[in-house]
This record gives C-alpha cells, structure tokens and sequence, in this order.
C-alpha cells in the first residue's frame, strides 16, 4: 500500500518514515502510527504521521 494516500493509514499500523533530517539520505525509521498529522487526502511525499515514539516524519511503506 501506498503511503501517499491518507486513506491506507490508520493509528496502530506498523510503518516506515523518513523523519526530517533523514531526507537527504533517504533513511527510514520503523515505528507505530499514532497520529495523522496530513490533513489533505493525499501528498506527493507522503502523509506526515506521529509515531508512538513521538518522532514525526513521512511514510514511505506501510509494514502491516
């Protein structure tokens, strides 16, 4: 599924994001969603999401 729709993202979800000052590199960050934070249905680079864990970045996959 695709993490640029905010319909594919629900908190609980498992996901993979690119916080802030990974975008350079590209690398992900594994994690739980626990809020949406895109209001729009959908964005480009993907829905801005909170973990659990309380980093805020953009999800590139969706684990399950």
């Amino acid at each position: 599924m695709s993490g640029t729709q905010r319909s594919n993202i629900k908190p609980g979800l498992e996901v993979n994001i690119v916080l802030k000052q990974d975008q350079r590199t590209g690398k992900l960050t594994q994690g739980v969603v626990e809020k949406l934070l895109t209001n729009s249905a959908n964005h480009p680079h993907g829905i801005k999401v909170r973990l659990e864990s309380g980093e805020v970045g953009r999800v590139k996959e969706i684990i399950s």
